[in-house]
């Protein structure tokens, strides 16, 4: 990817994000990280960290790690750090699925906001 398709991929992934309510980003870890109320994260993107890919982890209910990484292990994959919690790890290296990113990342947000939060959205 080029810089400018990096950047377009952040700025879509940070557009995603900030649509959701009382969502806040701030940099966590040297990335774009999105807290909700500035306090609980659920994604963040991943420049390259600790590896080659560009993408972003984010929370995932049980069982969606192991089986997205089953499905099509060359977009997802196990994050370090978090993806013993979980997590899931989505590769925008390749052609992404941005309808797909945008339930992944709904999700996530569903499963890490406080209760009263989440119902809003359903």
């Amino acid at each position: 990817m080029t810089p400018d398709e990096e950047q377009a991929a952040l700025d879509r992934l940070r557009a995603i994000c900030t649509a959701l309510p009382e969502v806040e980003e701030r940099l966590s870890h040297g990335e774009p990280t999105w807290f909700i109320r500035g306090k609980r994260s659920f994604t963040m993107f991943c420049d390259h960290h600790h590896d080659l890919r560009l993408g972003f982890w984010c929370a995932a209910a049980d069982g969606i790690q192991e089986l997205r990484i089953e499905q099509d292990p060359d977009a997802f994959y196990r994050p370090p750090y978090v993806g013993v919690r979980g997590w899931l790890g989505v590769n925008l290296d390749t052609e992404p699925d941005w309808e797909d990113i945008e339930e992944l990342v709904r999700a996530a947000y569903l499963l890490v906001a406080p209760k009263k939060l989440a119902e809003s959205l359903a």
